[in-house]
Parts: C-alpha cells; structure tokens; sequence
C-alpha cells in the first residue's frame, strides 16, 4: 500500500488540505477552509490544528503533515516570520504548537513556492533535472530555486524572491507584472492604441480576456504580453547567471500567458546569455495547476 501523506496549503484566501498519495499524486479528503474566519477568530493556529485533527482521525494511517505557507519562516523551518496575507500569525511557532498537539506525528513547514516547486519534482509530468529554477506568476511573483532536490534557503532560510528584484519604472518586479499591475498596464495601453483590438477600452480588461484575445492574434494584447515577458526575461537572465540553473518552471494563475509571455523572453535570455547558458537552456510550463500547493505540501515529506 502507498504512503500518504497530509498536505496543507495556507494562502490569503483559503486553507486547503487532502490526504496525498506518494506514489500517485492522488488527493482524497480535500477540505478547503476560509481564511478569513480563521484570522478573525485570533486562534488562527488552534483552528488549524482541529482541521488537522479531524482528517488525522478518518486517516490513521497518515503519520507526516506538510504545510506550505505565503511568506517568510526561519531557517530551521519551525517558526512564521513574515506572512504578509495573514499577518496575525506572524512570529507564531507553529510547528512546536502543532508537535505539542500530534506528539506522534511528524510535521514539515515550507514557503509556499518553495514547496510548490518540490511538488513539481515529485509529482509534475515529465522528466526534471535535480535543479531548477521555479517562478510563480500570480498576484504577486514567487520563486524557488531546487538544488539537488533540496529547497535552496538562502543564508537567513528565505531565499529567492524574484518578486523583490528591482525592475523597471522604480518598482520592483511584482509591481510591473503581478496580476494587478499587468492589468493597469494593458488597461493604460489601450488608452493609447489607435488600431483595432478586441480588448475593451472602458477599463475594464481581465487576464481571461488578454490570454483569449493573444490566441486570437490580437495585436495589442500580444504587445502587452511582449512587456511582461520582456520585463520577465530580464529578472531571468540575473537567476540564471547567480545561480548557474538553465531548467526553468514557470507556474501560477497568469502561466496561462506562458505562450504569449515567451518570445520577449527568449529574446531577453538570448540577448543576455553567452552559448555556456543557452545550450542546455529549458523553459517550461509548470503542470499542477491548482493542485501544486497542496501536492508541494505533501512532498515536504519525502
């Protein structure tokens, strides 16, 4: 019988968990909980631990916890130092409370992109190498750098966070291509395009709509994809160079853009690195979709 384990993915809006099977990547039990009630509560923690409780219960097999979490947490992978999402819990040791509470299970705590790129090693198709640079793509941009199938932590424990890279405009990188600022940059851009476009020019631009209207050709939303890959490319080539890592995973909400995002990237990657980078140079789609928070959890307990 496969080992599964209990994986939990804590995010700004919900807490999602489910029983993971190592082998097949399977999730079963999968409870999903509003944040919001939990904060509000000011026993973030303990409500944690009775929805642990409950799935521990009806899976008494399952010995392992993992639990990937939005922000920063301490080198020894015990305490939360920064969740900016749910500021409430931070500097809460939320691995000793839980330990206290489950003396008899083992629990594994992770930043969430961290974890999600971990999951993507244990449970994503296709072959990847043992190291690999992973970037979300989402409200903000996450990231993660695997080296030899270990979450790389940085001197402090929180390393990689591409988001926070310097860019263009004074901001940094999350500020140009989040979700939000993608958004304000397509919505000011058809502000000022003369030609025929399907994008609406009342403001009111979606990322569903700009990935639907690239698919159809539509200039000026392959333009605004052109900025961000650009913009894209260029916090890539300075991971590439400190790093010496040419796998690239590129995941979260707005990967639906990969196509559209990726020849200003290439471009970018081609202008910048010599022959020694580009020869072994692969840039792919994450594959878990949704599921790579919770499947990223669960593999903590490899």
């Amino acid at each position: 019988m496969a080992t599964e384990y209990l994986g939990i993915d804590v995010g700004g809006t919900n807490v999602k968990m489910g029983i993971v099977n190592a082998e097949s990547g399977n999730i079963t039990n999968f409870y999903s909980h509003d944040t919001g009630s939990w904060r509000s509560s000011g026993h973030f923690i303990e409500r944690l631990g009775d929805a642990i409780a409950v799935q521990l219960k009806e899976n008494p097999e399952v010995q392992k916890v993992g639990i990937g979490v939005p922000g920063l947490i301490t080198r020894d992978r015990l305490y939360l130092v920064e969740i900016t999402a749910i500021p409430e819990i931070d500097g809460m040791a939320i691995i000793p409370q839980l330990r206290e509470r489950f003396p008899n299970h083992e629990f594994f705590l992770e930043n969430d992109a961290n974890a999600a790129a971990l999951g993507e090693y244990y449970f994503g198709e296709g072959e990847i190498p043992e190291d690999y640079i992973f970037v979300t793509l989402g409200t903000g941009v996450g990231g993660a750098a695997i080296i030899d199938k270990q979450v790389f932590k940085g001197g402090g424990g929180n390393a990689m966070e591409p988001g926070h890279m310097p860019s263009r405009n004074h901001k940094v990188l999350e500020r140009n291509i989040g979700k939000n600022e993608l958004l304000d940059l397509a919505n000011s851009m058809r502000q000022e395009y003369k030609n025929v476009t399907k994008l609406p020019a009342d403001g009111s631009i979606s990322t569903t709509g700009l990935v639907a209207a690239a698919s159809e050709g539509d200039d000026l939303a392959l333009k605004i994809f052109d900025e961000v890959g650009t913009m894209l490319g260029d916090g890539l080539v300075s991971m590439i160079r400190i790093l010496d890592i040419t796998t690239i995973l590129i995941g979260g909400g707005l990967s639906a853009s990969f196509d559209y995002i990726m020849p200003a990237v290439t471009r970018q990657l081609e202008f910048w690195l010599t022959p020694y980078y580009l020869k072994t140079l692969d840039i792919k789609r994450a594959t878990l979709a949704n599921d790579a928070g919770l499947l990223g959890a669960a593999s903590l307990c490899f």
